[in-house]
C-alpha cells in the first residue's frame, strides 16, 4: 500500500487493486506451476513414459492457475490473520486446513462442471474426482497442503513484518 509523509495509508484505486490482484494471481500461478510441473515430470519418469509428453506441463500450468484462483477466493472469503501472541505458524495452521477444504471443495465443483461440459451428470462427475479413490484424494490433499503451507507462511510473514522487510529478509535489499 502507498503511504504519504505522515505514514497514513492511501487507499488504492480500483485499477491499482486489480493490478495488484493480477500480479498476485500470476505469482501464485508460477509458484503452483513450478510444483505441478515438477510433480508431473516425476510421475512421467516413474511411469517410464518416453517421450515425455509436453502437454502434461500445459495441463499442470492450467491446473496451477485454477488452484491459484481458488486459493485467492479462499483468502477473500477467509482472510489470513496472524495472532502475534501465537506466532505465525500456530496462527496459520488452522487457516491452512480451511484453505485446503475450500480448494478441495472447489476442485470437486470443477469436476462436476467439467462433467456437465462432457455431457455427464454433475453429481456423478463430482464423485469421480480423484478417480473416486478416497486415498488418492487424501494423498493429493497432503501434497497440496505441503505446497500451500510455505506460501501461507510467507504471507503471514508479510502481514507480521511488512512486505518490504520480508522481501529484504528473504531476497536481500534492493540496490
Amino acid at each position: 500500500m502507498n503511504t504519504n509523509t505522515q505514514d497514513k495509508p492511501i487507499p488504492l484505486t480500483l485499477k491499482q487493486k486489480a493490478i495488484e490482484e493480477v500480479k498476485e494471481a500470476f505469482a501464485l500461478t508460477l509458484y503452483f506451476g513450478t510444483w505441478f510441473c515438477a510433480l508431473s515430470f516425476l510421475a512421467a519418469t516413474i511411469l517410464d513414459e518416453r517421450p515425455i509428453p509436453l502437454s502434461m506441463f500445459g495441463f499442470a500450468l492450467i491446473k496451477a492457475a485454477f488452484c491459484a484462483k481458488f486459493l485467492l477466493i479462499g483468502q477473500a472469503i477467509f482472510p489470513i490473520k496472524v495472532k502475534v501472541g501465537h506466532g505465525i505458524l500456530r496462527s496459520l495452521l488452522i487457516e491452512s486446513l480451511v484453505y485446503l477444504v475450500i480448494v478441495l471443495a472447489l476442485n470437486y465443483l470443477e469436476a462436476g462442471v467439467r462433467g456437465l461440459i462432457d455431457g455427464k451428470e454433475f453429481l456423478i462427475s463430482m464423485t469421480e474426482f480423484g478417480s473416486s479413490n478416497p486415498l488418492k484424494v487424501v494423498a493429493m490433499s497432503i501434497v497440496y497442503w505441503l505446497i500451500v503451507w510455505p506460501y501461507l507462511v510467507f504471507m503471514g510473514m508479510e502481514l507480521a513484518l511488512g512486505s518490504e522487510f520480508t522481501s529484504a529478509l528473504l531476497f536481500g535489499r534492493k540496490k
